[in-house]
């Protein structure tokens, strides 16, 4: 049940940098296809699968925030990719607002993905890379 999981919450991680970065393009583009009905509802189904397939991992490998670091900064990341995301895709007043939340959306995510491969809170610390 674990790898099954496992890759569920791999796709999801994927399947929404696409999504969010195909969106970021098109708010930087000023693109018609922002306001189609599927870009609007895809990225909901998608990161709800994706938080609860990584709520079912937290709870199948009986890893917490608040007594794993990693856990914890990936949990505290995920919360500044919400923020810093919406602000690029919604909230933010001017597109040079929207832009640089992008990027910043971005950095987060890959802070994200980092954290989850070396389960480090500091993911610069290159030591191996934990795939398994």
């Amino acid at each position: 049940m674990y790898l099954i999981i496992k890759n569920i919450h791999i796709s999801c991680v994927i399947l929404t940098f696409i999504s969010f970065s195909t969106r970021g393009i098109w708010m930087i583009q000023e693109s018609h296809w922002l306001h189609k009905w599927w870009v609007k509802v895809l990225p909901h189904i998608i990161d709800t699968l994706l938080l609860v397939s990584g709520i079912t991992l937290v709870i199948i490998l009986h890893q917490y925030p608040g007594t794993q670091n990693w856990l914890t900064a990936k949990l505290l990341a995920l919360l500044v990719y919400i923020i810093v995301g919406s602000i690029a895709l919604k909230r933010g007043k001017t597109k040079t607002i929207r832009v640089v939340a992008f990027g910043g959306a971005l950095m987060a995510f890959f802070y994200l993905v980092m954290v989850a491969l070396n389960r480090t809170a500091n993911p610069l610390a290159w030591g191996y890379l934990n795939l398994y």
